[in-house]
């Protein structure tokens, strides 16, 4: 009778371990600064730019928050700079080229983006050099179409050698939906991109190299006696707005990638197609202001901090802690905050040994039942297998429960 009873007491304990086989997750932290609407707002629809494609996009999660034909695919004109200026970066970071060489401004480069053309030219003499560095910022301040070939033919030795470095970092990048053909953005052939991926590229030049992207930034830039200003004009009109890029010719009509920041928020806003400069600026700002006013960006969860905690079988400890490997990030209507849900998808029957850092499942935040966020959950401490006899009591166990 005792053995009975003893054996019914451990299957019931079994019982109710596999029923906490799914954590449930920790609350989520309140926000450092509360909003301060003191209950939900009703947003109202983002305002619609005259264009053919855009959006506005949560630089910290990459969040599209509003947004109109985005993956369809349009000439990115000048905006082609910024793949130019974010391949020039990383070439410079794997030390293939120097700040200091001295690049020609080539005859090719000359005629086909100079000063005789209908497009935006830097200014530097034909057949002569200036510092990479200086090249650079006559591409990104002056859009000069022939600084942008003189500096492709530095780099990879012809502008079509460039075109194909361009399209391998997009790729990395995860613009896949773009291809690029050449270095300045002049019409051509195949020489396209979408708004998303526009966004995307804009987002990786901000956080992987910051002092290139500050160039965009400069109001105005001179060469010898050319003095031209920046065509942004959002860097006149708002001080928050650091870049990012303009765009124009006949087969795209007016383009702008913007961005801004303000406080810990940063949006980028991708207008494509507008009819003019005042309209394609306008319409950017509509945007950005739209998005600062009635979204807001939360970190749920920090790196190293516990979510929940999970059974573990056969290990030398019965829990092991898991949390995320990165900050999980989201953007969220103002005055929602408190609606988001967290869930835990995690396998039922864990076993030792565990590695530090190893994924174990997801973390998914819901509203409205719709999921808005996710990332994987991994454990943040390491759990060594049991002794034998740990081992071998749990391997009951868990046939118990199997069967």
């Amino acid at each position: 009778m005792k053995f009975r009873f003893a054996i019914a007491a451990l299957a019931t304990a079994a019982f109710g371990l596999a029923l906490a086989q799914t954590p449930a997750a920790q609350p989520l932290p309140q926000p450092n600064t509360p909003t301060p609407d003191a209950a939900p707002i009703a947003t109202p629809p983002a305002p619609t730019p005259v264009g053919t494609a855009w959006l506005l996009m949560d630089y910290a999660t990459g969040q599209i928050l509003a947004g109109e034909n985005y993956d369809e695919r349009v000439e990115p004109a000048s905006i082609t700079k910024v793949m130019t200026s974010y391949v020039l970066a990383a070439e410079l970071a794997n030390g293939k080229i120097r700040p200091t060489d001295q690049v020609m401004m080539s005859e090719r480069a000359w005629r086909e983006g100079g000063a005789a053309t209908d497009g935006s030219y830097s200014g530097f003499p034909v057949n002569q050099t200036a510092s990479l560095l200086e090249m650079e910022k006559g591409m990104a301040v002056q859009s000069g179409n022939d600084a942008a070939i003189a500096l492709a033919e530095h780099t990879a030795g012809s502008q079509e050698a460039f075109a194909s470095l361009m399209n391998s970092y997009g790729a990395k990048i995860g613009m896949n939906n773009s291809r690029f053909v050449n270095a300045h953005g002049l019409s051509a052939p195949e020489h396209f991109s979408t708004a998303r991926d526009l966004a995307l590229l804009g987002q990786a030049l901000i956080r992987d190299f910051p002092e290139t992207y500050a160039f965009n930034k400069i109001k105005e830039f001179t060469v010898g006696t050319i003095t031209q200003p920046n065509r942004n004009l959002l860097l006149w009109r708002d001080p928050s707005v650091d870049g990012i890029k303009t765009g124009h010719h006949s087969g795209s009509g007016y383009c702008l990638m913007s961005s801004a920041q303000r406080g810990d928020q940063r949006l980028i806003a991708v207008v494509m197609g507008s009819t003019s400069e005042k309209q394609r600026a306008s319409d950017s700002l509509a945007l950005l202001n739209w998005g600062f006013r009635f979204v807001e960006t939360h970190r749920l969860y920090e790196p190293g901090t516990m979510i929940a905690e999970q059974r573990v079988w056969k290990g030398k400890t019965p829990q092991v802690r898991l949390g995320v490997a990165e900050p999980l990030l989201v953007g969220v209507a103002r005055g929602r905050y408190g609606d988001l849900k967290p869930t835990m998808d995690v396998p039922k029957l864990l076993e030792a040994p565990i590695a530090k850092g190893q994924v174990i499942g997801t973390v998914k935040v819901s509203l409205d039942g719709k999921l808005v966020a996710q990332s994987p959950l991994v454990a943040i401490e390491a759990v060594e297998e049991g002794g034998f006899f740990r081992r071998l009591w749990d391997s009951f166990w868990m046939w118990w429960e199997t069967h």
